[in-house]
């Protein structure tokens, strides 16, 4: 039995798929025929997403306040 290949998606794709799952317009059914990708993936890519989003604001908002 040959082997497929991976598929790679940018970061902006796994972006703009986890939103959508944030969103909550659509099942993860839904949103994994539109994106051509498996549930699974869809929800460890939004998984990834909230865990890491603190990292936008940078370290400084974990210290204390400019305005402090």
């Amino acid at each position: 039995m040959a082997k497929g290949t991976r598929r790679k998606h940018a970061a902006s794709f796994k972006a703009k798929v986890a939103l959508s799952a944030l969103a909550g317009d659509k099942t993860l059914t839904e949103l994994a025929q539109q994106f051509e990708v498996h549930p699974y993936q869809i929800t460890d890519w939004k998984r990834q997403l909230s865990d890491r989003v603190a990292e936008v604001f940078g370290k400084s908002s974990e210290s204390t306040p400019r305005w402090m």
